[in-house]
């Protein structure tokens, strides 16, 4: 007689769960990626962006290169934590994506569409971190998450 080794059952609130994660994990990779060439496009070649005169938080454009730079290489690194399912990275993802938030904000009259569409998915990132239940989670080989994370 053999037996068959049978994982648990997935519910359809654990597939959602794992879904949002997966999700939130490609776009704070991808904000990650644009925002670190966003930042190398301002390091090496200033003259692309556009400058407005007498604007309140006023930076050098290399100084916002540096800071979308360093912005977007901690948020790739956080999007590979996310795709482990850890605890540590969902509450890190929520936080750069909330820094990429403020750091577009204050950035947008260099590259203002650019910045509301950064500001935008930056805010589904922190949706989709934030609406999952942390013991619904479940990693990418289907297997049940302990609850320490």
């Amino acid at each position: 007689m053999t037996a068959t080794h049978t994982g648990p059952a997935h519910t359809a609130r654990q597939e959602w769960a794992t879904g949002l994660t997966v999700f939130g994990a490609v776009m704070l990779f991808l904000v990650g990626l644009l925002d670190a060439l966003r930042g190398i496009m301002a390091i090496a070649e200033d003259d692309i962006f556009v400058t407005t005169p007498r604007y309140v938080f006023e930076f050098d454009l290399t100084s916002w290169g540096w800071i979308h730079l360093v912005l977007g290489v901690v948020a790739a690194l956080v999007a590979v934590g996310l795709l482990r399912t850890a605890t540590w990275a969902r509450v890190a993802g929520v936080a750069i994506a909330g820094l990429v938030i403020i750091a577009n904000f204050l950035s947008m009259p260099y590259y203002p569409v650019w910045s509301v569409v950064m500001i935008t998915i930056s805010g589904f990132i922190i949706w989709a971190l934030c609406v999952v239940e942390r013991g619904n989670l479940s990693d990418l080989s289907g297997e049940r998450t302990p609850r320490d994370g």
